[in-house]
């Protein structure tokens, strides 16, 4: 059981992507899917995440600039990135948890299923 994150790149700043999160062994329906990034020497932290509900949340810095959302049918969350900054640059990783709430959602140590990563570079 694992989630298989994929769509990384190397894009210019103001550019997009949209990074998939497909659920390996689980329904993502079922689950909080959460997206969190970690940059060189820096802590992890989260970008967004949806519940079962598809009730979303999302960092402040990115709030406006990405969208999470949710194919049932496909068995896939999606991240689409917009204007990306240079600050966004990262390896992007998606879990799995139960429900959360605004104080919770970003706190990884609550995730577990975690896929491989994906590497986001935003640069000229």
């Amino acid at each position: 059981v694992q989630a298989v994150e994929s769509g990384g790149d190397l894009v210019q700043p103001g550019g997009s992507l949209r990074l998939s999160c497909s659920g390996s062994g689980f329904t993502v329906n079922s689950y909080t899917i959460g997206w969190f990034r970690q940059a060189p020497g820096k802590t992890r932290e989260g970008v967004a995440c949806i519940t079962r509900n598809t009730y979303t949340y999302y960092r402040s810095s990115v709030t406006g600039r990405f969208t999470i959302s949710r194919d049932a049918v496909k068995n896939t969350v999606y991240l689409q990135m917009d204007n990306l900054k240079p600050e966004d640059t990262a390896v992007y990783y998606c879990a799995t948890t139960g429900p959360v709430v605004a104080k919770s959602w970003s706190d990884w140590r609550l995730y577990k299923n975690w896929g491989q990563g994906t590497q986001v570079t935003v640069s000229s």
